[in-house]
Parts: C-alpha cells; structure tokens; sequence
C-alpha cells in the first residue's frame, strides 16, 4: 500500500531512501551503489509515537520496541539537546531487511534526517553522512543512500567521513538474488581473516581502481575481470552459498559480473546493458533452481536519487543557507 498523497504542512516530513549494494566485489568497505528499491517515510508530529507499516517486512518495520528509525531520532536529538516531538510514522518499504541491502544505514539516516526537520538542526550533507557513517560504521552505505549514485568513501581517526560521489556513465541494468535467511553482519564479519597476503591486497587494490574506471567511463565489459575479490568473498561464500552459485554464470548469457550485496547473503548481478534483461532473469531462476539455490530475483538499476532529494527535504548548511546541488 502505498504511502498516501494527504496534503502536508512544515510539521510533517516525507523521505524517500534507496537500497545500497556496498563493497561490490574488490572495493570492500569503501564503494557502494544506490539502487532502486526504496524505504519510503511519512512523519507527522503527533501527541505520542506510533508506526503504521507496508510493504516488504512490515511487521518488522511496524514494531516499535527498539525501532532504529525512531531510536536514532530520539538519541540524535536529545545528544543536540533538543525536545523530542513525538512522530507519526507512515513506513512504506521496498528493500529486504537484513540481508546486505542497506537497510539499516536508510533507517539510520531517516532518523538523523526526522531529527534534522523537526528539530531544525540545520546540518549540512556532510554532517548528515558523517553522523550516519559514525553510528553504522559504514561510510559507503550511508553515502550512497543519503546522495544517491555511486559512492567512494572512507572514516578518518577523526571520526569524520571523506566522500565522493560518481554518477556512473551509461546504463547499469542490475538483478538482485535474495534468500529467505538473513545474515547479521557481526556473523559475516567473524569469519575474516586478521591479515592478508600482500599479493591480495594488491589485486583488490588494483581492481578496484579498474572497478571505478569502469562506471566512469561507461564500461560494464570490465566487470568480468574487476569483480575478483580475495579480502572478503572468498571467506564468506561458505555462508552466502547464492554468490557461489551465481559466480558460475558469469561471462554468460548477458551476465557480466556477480558480486555480494553488502556482507550478504544477497547477490547482485550486472547484465550487460545490451543484452535482454528479461532473458538473463529467466536464465538466473532457471539456474537457481537446477542447483537448489532458491532466491527471490529482483531486477533493478543504480539511482542517482538519494534521501536528500525527497521533494520535501531542505537542505541547508551550518549557517542556514541552502548550498548548491552536487
């Protein structure tokens, strides 16, 4: 059920945030994508707090005992020393929960966002990422869902994230591959090692670079050589069986790499721009199912759209004015 189109007053707010796909095959903990599956957010200040849900796990989004939406909105105003106004919750959600979507880096980012609007805070971007990136420690995530595209982005010991943002060249048709289990990311986490090869960190260093060239310059044909990964896939294949799986295929079939989403246990796979996506997707479940691998199939592609450009969002710097767009 969609979020309805009731008129709206300065005392209510309406968010729009897509999925992320963060490390994206060598570029881990420092690259994701933002793409086309959103967590949608009506707030209205109200006399106490309560949360209708839709959509994709609304039970889990509608439950508010430790809800991270509404958790990050309390902490983040009383942290500024402001009153924390009770809201009205409308959730809409599109993106699976807990399973390498970023699901947890929008909710922390509607939150800082509710808390930014009705506690007019008056944060930049910056400090918007910033704060996002300190409380899920990934930067990249937060980057991507809060400006949308392609983002490149690490912590600094001062606590400070450093991003950039790229708005990839041409068209990247994607297919996301998501099992019924979750994978909480202290678990994937567990089973990387505490040192590397240098001979590793040298071929993810290498193909990342390539990574980045290839959305820059519009090259999906690259992916197949650049999706190699020796820090993090190989470790946690064991509990991601779908990437595995789906590895298989690549090179085939309009299939041009396959990488995790985020930790896991999702897979997102690009097709090559040229090729019949439908065809690819048919190919995918077809396969799925011959290896007893059953996944639900998305079909997607990167937005450049974030949580900043909801049409009701007003963004502002530390001196109250409304900075450029970029």
């Amino acid at each position: 059920m969609p979020i309805s189109k009731s008129k709206r007053n300065k005392k209510s707010l309406r968010l729009v945030l897509p999925a992320t796909s963060a490390n994206l095959g060598p570029a881990f903990d420092a690259a994701a994508l933002a793409f086309n599956l959103f967590l949608k957010i009506e707030a209205s200040e109200a006399e106490e707090f309560s949360v209708v849900a839709h959509g994709r796990d609304a039970e889990i989004c509608a439950t508010k005992q430790d809800h991270l939406i509404l958790n990050t909105y309390e902490q983040v105003l009383r942290e500024a020393g402001k009153r924390v106004m009770p809201l009205a919750l409308v959730i809409d959600n599109e993106m699976p929960i807990g399973k390498g979507c970023g699901s947890s880096a929008a909710a922390r980012l509607a939150g800082i966002a509710l808390a930014v609007h009705f506690g007019n805070l008056r944060w930049s971007d910056a400090r918007i990422v910033g704060e996002a990136s300190r409380r899920e420690h990934h930067p990249d995530n937060a980057a991507a869902c809060w400006r949308g595209g392609l983002a490149v982005a690490r912590m600094a010991e001062s606590g400070e994230a450093s991003v950039a943002i790229v708005r990839p060249k041409g068209s990247w048709p994607l297919l996301l591959a998501v099992p019924a289990e979750s994978l909480p990311t202290e678990e994937a986490r567990s089973v990387l090692p505490s040192h590397y090869l240098r001979s590793d960190a040298v071929n993810n260093v290498q193909n990342s670079m390539l990574l980045l060239a290839a959305f820059v310059q519009g090259r999906p044909e690259l992916l197949g050589q650049v999706l190699e990964d020796r820090m993090h896939q190989p470790y946690r294949a064991g509990l991601c069986p779908l990437l595995p799986a789906l590895q298989r295929l690549a090179g085939q079939n309009g299939i041009v790499g396959v990488a995790l989403s985020g930790a896991g246990p999702s897979v997102l796979v690009f097709l090559d721009p040229r090729s019949n996506a439908e065809k690819a997707k048919k190919l995918v479940a077809a396969h799925l199912q011959k290896v007893k691998q059953p996944a639900e199939l998305f079909s997607a592609e990167i937005t450049l759209a974030g949580g900043r450009d909801s049409a009701q969002w007003k963004r502002r710097d530390s001196a109250g004015k409304r900075p450029a767009r970029g």
